[in-house]
């Protein structure tokens, strides 16, 4: 899970006090109804100079987790056991050795002078008998720096606190003695601060039994006092003595309940005081929290459980001890294994993918895209063919002069091209095999479960499309040959070598070509005078008839339409001046061709593209004035043979160069449709077939089959996580729902006149005046001592409240308390102004 539902429903219990009360008050709720005993902070308590305070108080937060197991102790393999973080995996069933490490990772973290670090001491306790809760003891504030301690160690210990109490699912226990001014409690001080509505605060007042006799806490208790909205709750916890003595909680405990049974001022709130009453409380407190959040809890465990449901329906009914499994598994995965092949490849499966191409979406690919383009790709130098095309002639004729084109020069230059075709079949075979291994790799994933069976069927029919490859390539390379062994002149699309031949003027051929674009592209007209703009850049088509040009490459404002009549080819040299490449068309005539200019200068950034132009040209009908010496001369250049200036040859060159075109795009044609079938037939459709009916035959003869469907470890840890977190969600949902029709919400206190806090105090212990009226004291009857008020007037407006009991005021400078009366001779008096 991505959510730790421990945390989603976790309550955190902060304890703000100034002393070692609020430990004592944390460890009793540890212990309650148990016979361990966690004696850890009251023996860490360290006297310097009357101040008493927790030793690792000062130095770490210290933060208990209590998980409850459920279960009962002579059912479980372990008792109850404590476990650190900072150790964890170590259990610890001796709580002496869980003081002693306290104290040693005390140590270890502030050094052994009273340092302090924000890094809290976790301890995770585990036992049927306490709640699921994490209970967070924190530092007291302390006010001046001892040992190694900083100079700003109250703000440090402040900085701490508010880490834990600014939470909104922490609930505070402010703590105040009840032997001390309740006004200057530095716990409700904070608890105001974060919690200004109250309702996040219980008020905890310990030490009821050491107070001046002849004095209570009874108006505190009742809420009468300082009020707080959820109220105040007392404690008994253990001295000092009780520790030493090893009083164990069960003890302390009992003491506790007998002390409020049988004090006068308490006996009447005895239900409502104590530590198993502030445990019930908590414990209210919890299932309110949860009841809360039980709406948004319940969606997420639906939720968790629909992801995790179809994965683990594979796994609810594996049997390992079924002698069979193996083989019934081996079954599936094969039969699956062909279906989700075929799927792939015919496209049929029931998850698409929509962020790339694969299986027969790729093959598709291969065969209408990728090897049209490596057809298209082998393009034919224009020059270099008519170079060819030329010898041809000239050596079948020999030293006779030919009259008529012979077609064994056609036969001659159309078997060298139909060879080349031969690499890009032979790479289209090479691609598809490579999209079918990735196809069978991609299937296999499901079989991850079983290494051993996964890498065997990959082996398998990997082996089969390897040695259909070159049974594959034997047949593509028979139909070239086939093309190879015989012309067929008479094909419809053929354009006819009688055709061909009865051309007999330039205009026939142009008027039989018809109208065709045979190229488009950006020429620049170089010879316009600076007067009429100067040269200019245009967009040109050049047709079997004419060659036009346009403003732009949209084609819509035609500049000028040259018939291509008469017209002939021109090298221009390149002048000093210019980075153009330039060529010129004249008419043969001497007639005007463009307006006043007896030829058109056409230019182009590099040499290529003039030979590529003049090359289309020369398809046109177009011919070159000359030839020059470079394109004449043999490549070896031994006999100084130079192309012929014969019109009748040139005619028979673009005689035999059209009729390779027009028969070679119906070799192209005839290619690009076979060769899908080739493949599919020989190769796809072949592989398909073995693993639906040999693929399972060649997995029993590999071997061993235990071997095989030998299960991986991971895979094996895998499943039964997924089915503990499947039971567990189930389970979860079982509670949830039994939770929501036995269990009841408590409604939250009313609120109460908490103004005598809404002011908050100043530093160093002082405090604005109180708005709140003072209540009255109940005193029994009798004569006040000399100098007492026996019946205090109602107090005026806007007086401050009373203090926490009576007594003498607070020295508003931080002097020690004075001495407490007792209860029925002394009147409340008002805090100073």
């Amino acid at each position: 899970m991505d959510w730790s539902l421990e945390d989603y429903c976790d309550v955190f219990i902060s304890c703000l006090d100034s002393n070692s009360d609020g430990t004592h008050s944390l460890q009793m709720i540890h212990w309650l109804a148990s016979d361990l005993m966690l004696n850890f902070s009251k023996s860490l308590l360290v006297k310097k100079q009357g101040d008493t305070f927790s030793f690792f108080w000062v130095k770490c937060s210290f933060k208990a987790k209590l998980k409850s197991s459920f279960v009962k102790i002579s059912d479980c393999l372990f008792p109850e056991y404590a476990e650190f973080l900072h150790c964890k995996g170590k259990k610890f069933t001796d709580f002496d050795e869980v003081r002693q490490d306290i104290e040693a990772e005390t140590d270890r973290i502030t050094g052994q002078n009273k340092g302090i670090s924000p890094v809290p001491i976790n301890l995770r306790v585990y036992s049927p008998h306490v709640l699921n809760l994490t209970l967070v003891d924190l530092p007291g504030m302390t006010k001046v720096p001892v040992g190694d301690q900083p100079h700003d160690i109250e703000f440090q210990i402040r900085d701490m606190l508010m880490q834990f109490v600014t939470k909104e699912n922490c609930l505070l226990l402010a703590v105040s003695p009840a032997n001390s001014d309740l006004a200057n409690s530095d716990a409700l001080k904070i608890a105001k601060e974060v919690d200004p509505q109250g309702l996040r605060t219980i008020g905890v007042i310990t030490k009821l039994d050491l107070m001046d006799e002849g004095t209570d806490a009874r108006d505190i208790l009742e809420n009468k006092l300082l009020p707080l909205r959820r109220g105040y709750i007392g404690v008994v916890n253990r001295s000092q003595k009780d520790i030493d003595g090893k009083k164990d909680i069960t003890a302390a405990i009992a003491a506790e309940r007998k002390f409020f049974l049988t004090h006068p001022a308490y006996h009447h709130l005895a239900d409502r005081m104590g530590t198993p009453y502030l445990q019930k409380v908590l414990n209210q407190q919890l299932t309110n929290h949860i009841r809360d959040t039980l709406p948004g809890l319940r969606n997420k465990l639906q939720s968790q459980l629909l992801s995790i449901e179809k994965e683990v329906e594979e796994y609810k009914h594996f049997r390992p001890d079924d002698p069979s499994r193996k083989t019934k598994a081996l079954l599936q995965m094969v039969q699956q294994f062909a279906v989700d092949f075929e799927k792939c490849i015919e496209g049929s499966g029931d998850q698409v993918d929509t962020v790339e191409l694969s299986g027969g979406a790729r093959i598709n690919r291969i065969f209408h895209e990728r090897f049209p383009f490596e057809l298209v790709k082998m393009e034919f130098d224009e020059k270099e063919l008519r170079k060819e095309i030329s010898y041809a002639i000239k050596n079948i004729h020999g030293i006779r002069t030919g009259l008529f084109t012979p077609d064994m020069a056609f036969e001659t230059i159309v078997k060298r091209q139909i060879a080349k075709i031969k690499e890009p079949c032979q790479k289209c075979v090479d691609l598809v095999i490579t999209e079918l291994v990735n196809t069978v790799r991609q299937c296999t994933k499901k079989l991850a479960q079983y290494p051993m069976l996964r890498e065997e069927m990959e082996r398998i029919v990997t082996q089969h499309i390897r040695d259909r490859e070159s049974r594959t390539k034997n047949q593509v390379m028979l139909l070239i040959d086939i093309e190879l062994a015989y012309m067929n002149t008479n094909h419809e699309d053929f354009i006819g070598f009688a055709n061909a031949q009865q051309r007999s003027s330039q205009m026939n051929k142009k008027k039989a070509a018809g109208n065709q674009v045979i190229r488009k592209g950006w020429l620049t007209i170089n010879n316009i005078g600076i007067m009429k703009g100067g040269a200019k850049e245009y967009w040109f088509v050049l047709t079997a008839e004419n060659l036009s040009w346009y403003k732009d490459d949209e084609e819509k404002e035609k500049k000028y339409m040259l018939p291509l009549d008469n017209l002939k080819l021109r090298d221009i040299e390149k002048s000093f001046m210019s980075s153009k490449h330039v060529f010129a068309l004249f008419n043969t005539e001497q007639r005007n061709v463009y307006k006043d200019y007896r030829q058109l200068e056409l230019a182009c950034d590099t040499q290529e593209e003039v030979d590529s132009w003049k090359a289309s040209f020369l398809r046109a009908g177009v011919y070159p004035e000359r030839i020059t010496q470079s394109d004449a001369s043999e490549e070896n250049g031994s006999d100084g043979f130079t192309h012929s200036m014969d019109p009748q040859l040139e005619r028979q060159v673009e005689t035999i160069r059209n009729l390779v075109d027009s028969y070679m795009a119906i070799v192209n044609k005839t290619v690009r449709d076979l060769m899908p079938k080739t493949i599919m037939h020989l190769m796809i459709n072949n592989t398909k077939e073995f693993i639906h009916a040999e693929l399972l035959a060649n997995l029993y003869s590999c071997g061993d089959q235990n071997t095989l469907m030998e299960e991986s470890a991971e895979q094996a840890q895998h499943r039964e996580e997924m089915l503990r977190m499947y039971h567990a969600l189930k389970e979860a949902l079982n509670i949830i729902g039994d939770i929501s029709t036995t269990t009841v919400s408590t409604a939250m206190p009313p609120p109460v006149d908490d103004s005598w806090l809404q002011v908050q105090g100043g530093p160093s212990g002082r405090r604005s005046p109180m708005s709140s009226p003072t209540p009255q004291r109940r005193a029994p009857p009798g004569p006040p001592r000399p100098g007492g008020r026996t019946a205090p007037g109602p107090p005026t407006a806007g007086a401050p409240p009373v203090p926490s009991r009576p007594g003498a005021s607070p020295d508003p400078f931080g002097g020690p308390p004075p001495q407490v009366p007792s209860r029925p001779n002394r009147a409340p008096p008002g805090v100073p102004r």
